[in-house]
């Protein structure tokens, strides 16, 4: 797809993207040498709680990046409700005009509206849509996608087979991993009273301590582990030329949330290691030692490369703490009272009881912050600051609030150096100069002229002209005049990389003159990079207002579609044997849900006629290593329930039936009419879903709309197995007794979640409460939705025939306009009431 960004700001390739929940953050990223830069604007990004940017902020960054030769991408990825549908596209055009470059996009409806309504904008598949495989990434592409943002949990070689697709490809290369898919996480939703991870208020339940329950409520011991869905922090620093190499076309640093020191030191790091794996060369010790150093001084878990490298076992976690552990640096050999603190403030001597001597295996600095843990005793620790600069081996005496024991481990957990370089960043009047070729002609008898070309792009170039050259009265100007004056390029946003002087001999001119020209050479320069996104601005200023063209429920006329979704409403269930499937039939249910692990185990095969009417579920995972077992039971004609726009395409290729599951989240009118026209066969809607969102979106599809009804929601899906907490993992899922038991975890809350990991070694969480919206019925049938799941995934198959059997009365009762029955004791209603943020 062509796109003005070919005309505006070219990325280099490899790129370097780093984050920026801010301004000054945005001014560290730029000066660390990052290649583009990744922001929010407004409400619509899955960071809402940063302090993102306002108009004149945003517009004054996106200049100083332009000129630097840095792209500007705005996060628009989070699902966006049908009310909001025309805010958002505003948005979107707000900030093109304002300058930003290309927009990261998680809502399939949102997607589908700027690529219409405003075509010539580049567009990125956010990570949020959970990309997995080579299919996936040519559905994007042929959408109209200019990247793909691959999911986290790839290893080298899928991102190298996905790379033949033909399309920017973006991968995840350092900080914070999601525990869960993303995308398809609701755990945040229905254990932090409605703040969606899928709305940009994740308040990172995974983060917490959980107990391992058995299935009579005892806890499973798991001394150490008790952090049991949290992994370490994601690093890729040493093996950039294997990404590289692999097709990898933007390496992502996470951190919209984290301070300017943080995103200076980390992007500065990649800087210099992405320039080293592009000049094919190898770091130095000495360069290797000082980027890990700074790495593990910035805020971390510890770090991982499990998903690259195709694990995800317990190498990825850090079960014992969720907060920072910065790098060790020594171990504490003793303490002794501090003597006289007289004079001292109250609070001043409390915190200065004790001195502490630190023996160091790393160098430390003045002013770092170090914490000295006690790893026995978890919450035994505190924070001392380092006195002055010291060596490995050296041994120094801190200021603490008490004495440590002997071989208490030290951590340097904020570097002093890390925020000074961040400050003096912040304090250049220019964060990073870009570098042109300069050429000057001073020609008898002609006008003096300046060309200023940028050295890494040779098409942006202009030239300025001033006053006739004549000849010398008194000393002539030489060509290092030239170079001394015309290279004094000051507050301007350009540093002389090299010179062409065009001189004659015996010359003479005032250099105040020459400084006059290089100005209005650096100002036309400054002019030719900002053109494109002007006449940009333009043009999208002349659309018309997104209120009246948005496909949105607002003056949309819903009886064509209601006409062709009438028909029977039904009561389905999903089961996980064939002995549950028959019993649920038996209650009443007119389709019966199954997966292709649970089919297969139970001995049936993709051709093999039966006597229920069943529906194949697809996994909401689709890696190129699931095709085997997934793609033979997507057959012409039958209806299957995906949960990818992997298995969607693959559908709508061999013309099956495919109905899309609630983990491809559907919030708007524009997600269902665009999918449809993929090929969408049905839909299930997101348990996110408010009954007053739902009765404005359900009316407008033009194929069948359900809704779970009965049983516990999935919150969660992870490649980490969650049952690895309890230390006894034997590598072979087949066999592993723990796999085939109803375990669960317990929050802080005392909420208890039903773990189960399937063949492969892939968990999913539910929540601890079960649904039950048959209430509801009336409503739901009026607004057009007609079929209504019992999700007997947790149920035996006597409690999933009784739940089905109980939604078959509600919904007669609810068809022959009678008072549905009250909600079941103990069920909740989710989210149907009280919504999302």
């Amino acid at each position: 797809m062509t796109t003005i960004a070919e005309h505006l700001c070219a990325p280099r390739r490899p790129e370097l993207l780093a984050p920026a929940g801010g301004p000054e953050p945005f001014a560290a990223a730029l000066a660390a040498g990052a290649d583009a830069i990744y922001c929010g604007m407004g409400a619509f990004n899955a960071r809402r709680k940063a302090t993102n940017f306002t108009d004149e902020a945003f517009e004054a960054a996106c200049r100083t990046a332009h000129l630097a030769g840095t792209r500007v991408y705005v996060t628009v990825n989070i699902v966006i409700k049908d009310t909001e549908m025309a805010d958002a596209l505003e948005l979107i055009r707000r900030c093109a005009q304002l300058g930003a470059d290309a927009f990261i996009i998680q809502d399939w409806g949102l997607f589908f509206e700027v690529h219409r309504l405003m075509p010539d904008l580049e567009l990125h598949v956010s990570t949020q849509a959970n990309i997995h495989d080579l299919r996936g990434a040519i559905w994007c592409r042929e959408a109209g996608a200019d990247r793909v943002t691959l999911s986290r949990e790839l290893s080298v070689a899928e991102i190298k087979r996905i790379s033949q697709v033909g399309i920017d490809l973006e991968i995840f290369a350092h900080g914070s991993i999601c525990f869960s898919y993303s995308g398809v996480c609701l755990l945040s939703s229905f254990a932090c009273a409605g703040r969606s991870a899928n709305r940009g208020m994740c308040a990172q339940p995974c983060r917490l301590p959980y107990e391992l329950l058995d299935e009579s409520g005892r806890v499973i011991p798991t001394p150490g582990r008790e952090r049991a869905l949290c992994p370490r922090d994601n690093c890729t620093s040493e093996m950039l030329p294997e990404l590289l190499d692999a097709g990898a076309g933007a390496l992502k640093l996470e951190g919209r949330m984290k301070a300017p020191d943080y995103v200076h030191s980390v992007t500065r790091a990649y800087r210099e290691a992405l320039d080293d794996a592009i000049a094919e060369t190898t770091p130095s010790a000495d360069d290797a030692r000082d980027r890990a150093r700074r790495l593990k001084r910035c805020f971390n878990r510890d770090f991982t490369s499990a998903y690259q490298h195709g694990t995800s076992g317990d190498e990825m976690m850090s079960y014992e703490r969720s907060n920072n552990r910065g790098q060790v640096v020594g171990e504490v050999v003793g303490s002794r009272r501090a003597g006289n603190t007289r004079g001292l403030h109250p609070d001043d001597r409390r915190v200065r009881a004790a001195l502490v001597r630190i023996r160091l295996d790393e160098p430390v600095g003045k002013g770092d912050l170090l914490e000295l843990r006690h790893d026995d005793e978890f919450d035994q620790f505190l924070t001392v600051i380092a006195p002055d600069d010291a060596r490995a081996g050296d041994i120094i005496e801190a200021r603490a609030a008490r004495a440590m024991p002997q071989g208490a481990i030290v951590r340097l957990i904020r570097s002093q150096a890390a925020l000074d370089e961040a400050a003096a960043a912040l304090h250049r009047d220019v964060p990073r100069k870009r570098a042109v070729d300069v050429s000057v002609r001073a020609r008898l008898g002609e006008p003096f002229s300046v060309t200023l070309t940028c050295s890494d792009d040779p098409s942006l170039t202009a030239t300025a002209t001033g006053f006739t050259v004549e000849a010398a009265r008194t000393r002539p100007v030489g060509a290092e005049d030239l170079i001394e004056h015309v290279g004094r390029m000051g507050s301007s946003p350009f540093e002389a990389a090299r010179f062409d002087i065009d001189l004659d001999e015996g010359c003479g001119m005032g250099f105040s003159a020459v400084h006059k020209v290089r100005a209005q050479a650096c100002e036309a320069l400054e002019h030719a990079m900002l053109a494109g996104y002007a006449a940009r601005a333009d043009r999208l200023a002349g659309l018309p207002a997104f209120t009246s063209v948005a496909i949105s429920a607002d003056g949309l006329e819903t009886e064509r579609a209601q006409a062709k979704t009438a028909g029977v409403p039904e009561i389905c269930a999903v089961a996980t044997t064939l002995e549950a499937a028959r019993a649920a039939y038996e209650a009443g249910a007119a389709r019966i849900y199954m997966t292709c692990d649970d089919l297969h185990a139970a001995g049936l095969h993709p051709d093999q006629p039966l006597d229920l009417p069943l529906v194949l579920v697809a996994d909401e995972i689709c890696r190129e290593a699931d095709h085997a077992r997934i793609d033979p039971w997507i057959r012409p004609g039958a209806p299957v329930a995906v949960g990818n726009i992997s298995e969607l395409a693959l559908s709508a290729e061999r013309g099956a039936a495919p109905e899309i599951r609630s983990c491809l989240p559907v919030h708007n009118v524009a997600c269902i009419r665009a999918l449809e026209q993929q090929g969408a066969a049905g839909f299930w809607l997101s348990p996110e879903l408010t009954l007053d969102e739902i009765e404005r979106i359900a009316p407008h599809a033009a194929t069948p709309v359900g809704i779970m009804v009965s049983g516990a929601p999935r919150v969660m899906t992870s490649e980490h197995c969650i049952l690895q907490v309890a230390d006894a993992c034997i590598h072979d899922c087949a066999r592993c007794r723990l796999r085939t038991r109803s375990l669960s975890l317990r929050n802080i809350d005392g909420k208890v979640l039903p773990v189960r990991t399937d063949l492969h070694g892939r968990s999913r969480l539910y929540d601890g409460y079960p649904l039950d919206l048959t209430p509801q019925m009336p409503r739901l049938l009026k607004a057009g939705v007609t079929r209504f799941a019992v999700d007997g995934t947790l149920l035996e198959p006597s409690e999933l025939a009784e739940l089905v059997a109980r939604a078959v009365r509600a919904l007669e009762t609810a068809r022959a306009g009678r008072k549905p029955a009250k909600r079941l004791m103990g069920a909740t209603a989710g989210c149907l009431f009280v919504g999302v943020d």
